[in-house]
Formats: C-alpha cells, structure tokens, sequence
C-alpha cells in the first residue's frame, strides 16, 4: 500500500476488516493468488447465506457462490481501491440471485409435475419449528425489505454497505429495515407467539 493511503480510510470511519479486504482487492487485481484465496475464504460464508436465503438448497446454493465468484473474476478489474469492498461484492452477490431466481423461474415454468406425493399431516406437524414460522414470516415481507434484513441480519452488513449494495440510501435502508421489523412485529403475535 503506498504512503499515506490508509488515512482516507481511516477519515472514512472503515472498519480494519474493511482495510483488510480493499488491500486484498487491490491485491486480487494485481493477480496475488493468496489474496484470492484468503478472499474466498473469509467471504464466502457470508456470501453462500445471502445468497440461500431464503430455503435455497444446499446445492443450488453453492451453484450460485461458484458463479458469484465467477462473477466478481470477470469483474475485479471494474474495482476502484479507494471504495470499501463489501458494498461491491454484494452489489454482484445480488445480481448473481436475482439471475439465479429468474433462472430457476424459467425452468420451473418448463416442467410439468406427473404426479405429487403428498407427505402425511404427521410429518408436516413434525416438520414446523419456530424458525421455519419466522422464515415464513420474513417471507411475506416485500422482496425489498427481506433482502434488507438479510444483509443487516444475516450478511452482517453496516447500513452504509447495504445502502451501496442496493444503489439505495442509507434513509432508505433505514425505512426499509424499519417497515419490516414494524410488520414482522405485527405478525409475530398472529403466529402464536405470547405477546405478554
């Protein structure tokens, strides 16, 4: 890193896993294959939840980390050194699912079902945790507003990164986020939770 260059990110308020991350982009697209490495191995858990969620098989959802990192690849040379790195992975991450969505959309209109099993009432009962209520819940949300809580909540995103992910505000995430938690709050009770 040259002279003088951690100072506008420190003036910027980055976080040191930030700094760690823009040395190992800058790194990465000098073709560094440790800083690849190290890369892929610190952010691909957070990238592999965002991008399962919400219930995306364990399969489908390494396919879509595969073709992320592929992504992030093609694009590493559109990197600027002085923007923090989260925002513009995930900007990618998001993409990547949307892509993933349609794609899985396209083949499910495709397909035509011989003949559905149903599973016993039993096993359903059996089968309905809390967490799955809350997913459920999470799931009645606008698209928006889930991918806004899946980035603070899950991803472990500050307001800032998600407001750059987006291409939103940073009072837009903020509304978002709060709407949810607002609708989340109203339904929670609904689904048998004591509100007392």
């Amino acid at each position: 890193m040259t002279p003088g260059a951690s100072q506008p990110h420190a003036q910027r308020g980055e976080s040191t896993e930030e700094r760690e991350f823009m040395e190992l982009m800058v790194r990465y697209q000098r073709a560094d294959a440790s800083a690849v490495e190290e890369l892929v191995n610190r952010l691909s858990p957070r990238l592999l939840r965002f991008l399962a969620w919400p219930r995306l098989n364990p399969h489908e959802a390494e396919d879509l980390l595969q073709d992320c990192w592929m992504r992030i690849h093609r694009g590493r040379h559109t990197y600027r050194p002085s923007q923090p790195v989260l925002p513009w992975i995930f900007a990618i991450a998001r993409h990547t699912r949307l892509d993933g969505y349609r794609k899985r959309r396209r083949l499910e209109s495709r397909e035509k079902l011989v003949a559905e099993v149903p599973e016993p009432v039993a096993t359903l009962a059996a089968s309905t945790t809390p967490n799955d209520e809350i997913l459920g819940l999470i799931e009645t949300l606008p698209k928006s507003q889930q991918e806004v809580l899946v980035m603070l909540k899950v991803s472990g995103m500050t307001l800032e990164e998600v407001a750059r992910s987006t291409g939103s505000s940073v009072g837009s995430v903020k509304q978002k986020a709060h709407r949810a938690y607002v609708k989340l709050r109203e339904l929670l009770p609904k689904g048998g939770r004591d509100a007392g």
